[in-house]
């Protein structure tokens, strides 16, 4: 090999997928940068509305290559003068330039999860096609096909360079496959996984409405049909000697490229094992987002990954990413002969093996010297003892899960308040937690038991059979890797970089304090804004059987309260599990003892000394913000399944109360009924859309303030939700669909809001 790198490439025209992608962003910064006069074509989707063409001018833009967009004098220019932009997709590649020299296709599915029809399609069916339309343009182009070392599945030991040796039927998998999602869907819609999913929905969201239920039932059955195409792919895979659907669809893609040199093609598979950061180039540490070591040493810094599922002194395959695309570029330039497809591994395993004892212990060290902090709490103390064994990891794992859930039942079922959420919060932390350890351990557990020393005999005989000056230029000899200068002094370092650097930022933004609302401004001109209040436990601290009792004991004689106390208290039982179980229901329940009573009495009662006794209740920053609003002109609407009487007090603050209302006889006595539906759940959501209607409003611009589950259809019908002393599953909801929450305070019995009325 006595030519050159970049005088063998030299007029070459060489077409690069996934160039979006870590791998192909590196080869072409790589190939611009070092052999200036091979010819590009990139093959690039378009992504929404933005075409392939504008996608790689972007790309362009990035740091990394502006040493070489200004010296071609602009992203402009160097595309027109070498880059080539064919705008198209795998799954169904358009015709490619007739004059290739050579393909390096390094897209693909590079998840470890991915939905098993997702991975067939990616993996094998789109390099079919591309391999379909390399032939048509030009059948003796070089195509390289860049796959993975893991491969070799859930084989031990030595790995050689050469075809896999298995006996799997490329056309039934591909099939079968392709085939699952229809069948998983189909099995998604039968009645027993149906009711499964409606009957759990309407536990959870029935208090909200059956609409709120049927589309939280929906949205799980979604997610039920993803983890299944998730699942099978993974017994799939497991059951015929891989660690999960990743590897066994690219190793069935490598079945294919197979297929296609035994016609007489000239092949390259390439297989890197795990590839990580930059070692030099274009700079020391740099990377593309997360690939698998990082969740991992993020976890492990932040004292959130305690265990790990691995033997210290199992090696973990490494690769940093200019070793990947300069062992590429080798091979790209000193293709095989035809019909003898040559194989390559760009590992560090087979002769400087860095073990996972060894990473974490410079994790570790590097973590002591530049810990996470945590706020007040100081420093983030690292986990003692990483590898308990596989065992002993999954009985802390599953300890931890139950635990969980038996402190998620009591938190359910505990009374709201300040506390509450506050453990709530915590809670939803830990589970987030267990989450995360159980999906990482369960994808990595394979990787970190695969005790594989990947051989590169003839990856090094490539690199030795350089000139000295590419050996230079196309650096690879992995065997020359100081670990601890690669991974505590430059890997770790850039991993936690943008993290240390969003830290700091929040840190130095000013929040404001938790609950704090955003000022109210006048409405555009043309606009109308609205707000739309709940009342009990909102405004009030209050509830429907406080209330009633309220009004029931101030018609009541002296010697009939301690009675009507009592009667009521037996009934409290059963009312709560109403309420639990169907907002509606519970209020019919309790409105139908207001049975007997009159309707001007309850009046008279709530316009005289209970009115004090409501204002009285009313908390301070509930009334402050509703003069906000009607300061900034918007208007104010209490909507409430309270009876009409008790909001008289109120209605100086309102410009309409929507309540419910008694239904009386002709003598004015109540029924025990209600004159109309109670205003609960889903009907408060269609009442304010109504309004809006009616009122010319945008509810995008509207507010909405509640404090109950029940209540999620009201603050999902305007564009600024709130949610004020939430109870549990509110309070979640809030913090998932980033509401504003807000703790109103809560006046005593005996305080007084001056000022409410008049």
């Amino acid at each position: 090999m006595t030519q050159g790198i970049a005088a063998r490439l030299a007029g070459r025209h060489v077409l690069l997928t996934g160039v979006t992608g870590f791998v192909g962003e590196a080869l072409l910064h790589l190939l611009l940068t070092e052999v200036p006069d091979v010819r590009l074509s990139v093959l690039v989707r378009p992504k929404g509305s933005t075409p392939g063409t504008a996608r790689v001018g972007k790309l362009l833009g990035k740091p990394i290559f502006a040493e070489v967009v200004e010296a071609a004098g602009g992203a402009d220019a160097l595309m027109a003068a070498r880059i080539n932009v064919v705008e198209g997709d795998l799954a169904a590649p358009p015709a490619l330039p007739r004059d290739l020299d050579a393909v390096v296709h390094c897209a693909g599915d590079v998840s470890f999860d991915p939905p098993v029809d997702d991975a067939f399609r990616t993996n094998v069916v789109g390099v079919r096609e591309l391999l379909a339309r390399v032939e048509e343009a030009n059948p003796e182009a070089h195509y390289l096909h860049v796959s993975t070392a893991y491969v070799s599945g859930r084989r031990r030991g030595h790995i050689p360079e050469g075809p896999l040796d298995h006996g799997v039927d490329l056309e039934a998998e591909l099939a079968w496959g392709l085939s699952q999602r229809a069948e998983i869907e189909a099995r998604s819609r039968t009645a027993d996984v149906l009711e499964r999913l409606r009957r759990k929905a309407e536990r959870e969201h029935g208090r909200a409405g059956l609409l709120t239920a049927a589309a939280s039932a929906e949205d799980e059955r979604k997610r039920w049909v993803r983890k299944e195409l998730v699942r099978v792919g993974t017994e799939r895979a497991r059951s015929l000697g891989w660690t999960d659907c990743y590897t066994f669809t690219k190793a069935l893609g490598e079945r294919v490229v197979e297929e296609y040199a035994a016609r007489g093609r000239t092949v390259t598979i390439y297989r890197p094992s795990i590839i990580e950061s930059a070692l030099e180039r274009p700079y020391p540490g740099w990377i593309e987002g997360f690939k698998m070591a990082e969740p991992l040493i993020l976890a492990f810094g932040r004292g959130e990954l305690p265990v790990f599922p691995a033997n210290p002194d199992t090696a973990i395959d490494i690769v940093p990413i200019d070793h990947v695309v300069s062992s590429i570029v080798a091979a790209l330039a000193y293709p095989p002969a035809p019909a003898e497809p040559a194989y390559f591994h760009l590992s560090s395993g087979h002769r400087n093996p860095i073990t996972f004892g060894m990473l974490l212990d410079f994790v570790r060290s590097y973590f002591e010297k530049e810990p996470f902090a945590m706020g007040d709490r100081g420093a983030v103390r690292l986990p003692e003892r990483p590898f308990p064994g596989p065992a002993a990891v999954e009985r802390m794992l599953l300890t931890g899960e139950r635990a969980h859930k038996a402190a998620d039942w009591v938190i359910g079922h505990a009374p709201r308040g300040t506390r509450t959420r506050a453990w709530a919060k915590k809670l939803d932390t830990q589970g987030r937690r267990l989450r995360f350890l159980r999906r990482y351990l369960s994808l990595y557990e394979e990787y970190a038991q695969a005790d594989l020393r990947f051989v590169d005999e003839r990856t090094m005989a490539l690199f030795d059979g350089l000139t000295p000056e590419d050996r230079e230029t196309f650096a690879f000899d992995t065997s020359v890797i100081d670990w601890h200068h690669y991974i505590h002094d430059t890997h770790i370092p850039a991993v936690t970089k943008p993290v240390r650097d969003l830290d700091e930022l929040r840190r130095a933004r000013k929040r404001p304090a938790p609950g704090t609302l955003k000022e109210l401004k006048a409405p555009a001109e043309g606009t109308r804004v609205a707000a739309f209040f709940d009342m009990d436990g909102t405004l009030l601290s209050s509830n429907v059987i406080e209330t009633y009792l309220w009004l029931r004991l101030g018609e009541l004689p002296a010697s009939g309260r301690l009675g009507e106390l009592g009667r009521v208290a037996g009934k409290v039982p059963r009312w709560i599990q109403a309420d639990r179980k169907e907002r509606g229901g519970f209020l019919r329940s309790v409105y139908r003892e207001y049975a007997g009573a009159r309707l001007a009495d309850l009046e008279a009662i709530a316009d005289g000394d209970l009115a004090q006794h409501v204002l009285a209740r009313l908390s301070p920053d509930a009334v402050r913000r509703i003069r906000e609003h009607r300061a900034a002109g918007h208007l104010t609407v209490l909507v409430t399944g309270a009876i009409r009487p008790l909001t008289r007090p109120l209605a100086p603050l309102f410009d309409h109360i929507e309540a419910a209302d008694l239904a009386v006889d002709e003598y004015g006595v109540c029924t025990g009924r209600l004159a109309s539906s109670p205003l609960v759940g889903e009907a408060r959501a269609a009442f304010v859309r109504a309004y809006a209607r009616a009122h010319g409003l945008d509810l995008s611009g509207c507010y909405a303030y509640a404090d109950s589950h029940s209540d999620l259809p009201l603050l999902a019908a305007v564009g600024q939700p709130v949610a004020v002393r939430p109870d549990v599953p509110l309070f979640r909801h809030a913090r998932k669909a980033h509401w504003s929450i807000v703790e109103w305070s809560s006046p005593s019995v005996s305080s007084r809001v001056p000022g409410v009325v008049g």
